[in-house]
């Protein structure tokens, strides 16, 4: 007697369960093939056990942070881009990869390379991001940085298949620069903590403060601490005594002692930086631009607000989509050179189209300058200018970057 076909198939899969690749407990089948259409696989790769979405951190909520992982963005851009891709015969799939912790990453990098999956869309803590743009490379895939706006990654990561969708924090420095210039509030107070990460911070808002003409009329270190004995070095109001300053600017990786700074200084000023008036890559009440029916429909299919990294990943899948379309025959390596070179316009429901530049591979973009009920502004602010695209003004440009074409 045979085997009956629904034992053979129940034998293959758990064959495949216990060998296979590590990928979240319960991945999402791929869609067949569609007859005579072109598939490009992307897979949006995390960290079961990313520090960044522990639940205590994410309940805080604090400004510019990730508040989920990026797959459902991912799905959204795939999803906004369905009649666009049919029409060119194409399919693009999007899977969940995630492993279960960040000593197994390397195993998962190792099979999405062995697996041919072209696109590789990263959804990690700083940390573990050079090791996955090192396994991109190798296996020849085009890798989206969306979560991670570190200065030193890019600088770092000069490979012609790496497009960088978030913000770099140069650029978010420099547009609340410019915001500063823009008010004539020139003369600034800086309070910084002493974290690495804060470091990073102090380093770009420093090289934006120059570029911009914004004073220092004192820089001061906090410390948030438990202890009684220093409580006066996270003081709100004994930190901001000096009266000669115009705003103070607060740069916070972890987002405590900033969340308590706005209505809490000695002088009447305003807080911008890490809290008060930020600047963010998305906001989910901008009104502009689709950017209410976007946010909807995000929020429809998350359950939450859409964040900055969310917009990211949205972002980048449609930007290979345009790519893709355009060229159906590249490789995912020739995609990207496409995007670098300059001649794909993107639509990120900003208000201008953008592009990416060829030099290190970021996404030129506008910067919200939002608080806790909406947006103030945008930068590039008005009046700023560029001999040749007003949006670097924003973040480095091809002379300061270590990053050359």
């Amino acid at each position: 007697m045979t085997e009956r076909p629904w034992r053979s198939a129940l034998l293959a899969a758990l064959l495949w369960a216990l060998s296979g690749p590590l990928l979240a407990a319960k991945p999402a089948a791929p869609a067949p093939a569609k007859a005579g259409a072109r598939v490009l696989e992307l897979a949006v790769v995390g960290v079961a056990d990313d520090p960044r979405y522990l639940p205590r951190r994410l309940e805080k909520r604090w400004p510019g942070q990730s508040l989920g992982r990026l797959l459902g963005a991912a799905q959204l851009s795939a999803e906004d881009a369905q009649l666009e891709l049919e029409q060119a015969q194409l399919q693009l799939r999007v899977q969940d990869a995630q492993a279960p912790s960040s000593a197994e990453l390397g195993a998962l990098l190792q099979q999405l390379g062995s697996r041919k999956v072209g696109v590789w869309l990263l959804d990690l803590p700083d940390a573990l991001m050079p090791q996955a743009l090192q396994a991109a490379q190798a296996a020849q895939a085009l890798a989206i940085n969306a979560s991670s706006s570190a200065d030193a990654l890019r600088a770092q990561a000069c490979r012609s298949a790496v497009l960088h969708t978030l913000p770099s924090q140069a650029m978010l420095a420099d547009a609340l620069a410019q915001f500063l210039a823009a008010h004539q509030w020139r003369q600034a107070l800086l309070l910084h903590g002493g974290h690495a990460d804060d470091a990073a911070l102090l380093q770009a808002w420093q090289r934006a403060a120059k570029r911009y003409g914004i004073s220092h009329t004192d820089t001061r270190r906090f410390k948030f601490s438990t202890d009684p004995r220093e409580r006066e070095a996270a003081n709100p109001r004994l930190l901001s005594a000096e009266r000669r300053h115009d705003a103070v600017l607060v740069w916070d990786s972890e987002g405590e002692f900033a969340r308590a700074l706005p209505y809490n200084t000695q002088q009447p000023r305003p807080v911008l930086g890490s809290n008060g008036l930020v600047a963010l890559a998305w906001h989910p009440l901008w009104e502009r631009y689709g950017g209410p029916q976007l946010n909807r429909r995000f929020s429809k299919r998350a359950q939450r607000p859409m964040s900055g990294q969310d917009w990211a990943a949205w972002v980048g899948v449609k930007a290979v989509v345009s790519a893709w379309v355009a060229a159906p025959e590249a490789t995912p390596v020739q995609l990207s050179q496409r995007l670098r070179a300059g001649g794909v316009p993107i639509d990120g429901f900003k208000g201008l189209p953008l592009s990416v530049r060829p030099w290190d591979g970021q996404l030129r973009q506008p910067v919200l300058l939002g608080h806790a009920d909406g947006v103030a502004a945008t930068a590039p602010v008005e009046g700023v200018l560029h001999p040749t695209d007003t949006l670097d003004t924003l973040g480095l440009e091809e002379k300061e970057s270590a990053c050359k074409r």
